[in-house]
C-alpha cells in the first residue's frame, strides 16, 4: 500500500517559518501533488499544489506570497517553505498525490499522508 510520509511539523512563534516534506514510500511516482490543512473544528482546506512537471503551482489566497510549494521529481519530494506564518497558519498539514498531471481538488487526489502539526503561536 502507497503512503506518504510527512515532517517537518512543529512549533512556531508569529513570523517564523517552517518547511514541511513528503515523499512516497516504495516506488509509487506521484502526479501532481498538493498541500492541505485542517484546523480544529473546520473543514480541510486547500493550500497548495504543484504539477507533475512543477512548472505549474496553485495556492490558496490566504497563503500567497508567503508559502511555496516545490518538488524534487529525482527524490520524489514534495516541499511547501512556509513562512510570515501567523496564528491562523495552526492546523494539521496534509500531503497529498494524485495521479493526474494537474490536480488542485481534493477529489482529484486519491494518496493521503497521515498529517503533520503546525501550531503557529502569537
Amino acid at each position: 500500500q502507497v503512503q506518504l510520509e510527512e515532517s517537518g511539523g512543529g512549533l512556531v512563534q508569529a513570523g517564523g517559518s517552517l518547511r514541511l516534506s513528503c515523499a512516497p514510500s516504495g516506488t509509487f511516482t506521484p502526479g501532481a501533488m498538493g498541500w492541505f490543512r485542517q484546523a480544529l473544528g473546520k473543514e480541510r482546506e486547500f493550500v497548495a499544489a504543484i504539477s507533475r512537471s512543477g512548472a505549474n503551482t496553485y495556492y490558496a489566497d490566504s497563503v500567497k506570497g508567503r508559502f511555496t510549494i516545490s518538488r524534487d521529481n529525482a527524490k520524489k519530494t514534495v516541499y511547501l517553505q512556509m513562512n510570515s506564518l501567523k496564528p491562523e497558519d495552526t492546523a494539521v498539514y496534509y500531503c497529498a498525490a494524485a495521479r493526474l498531471i494537474i490536480a488542485t481538488m481534493e477529489h482529484e487526489f486519491d494518496t493521503w499522508g497521515q498529517g503533520t502539526q503546525v501550531t503557529v503561536s502569537s
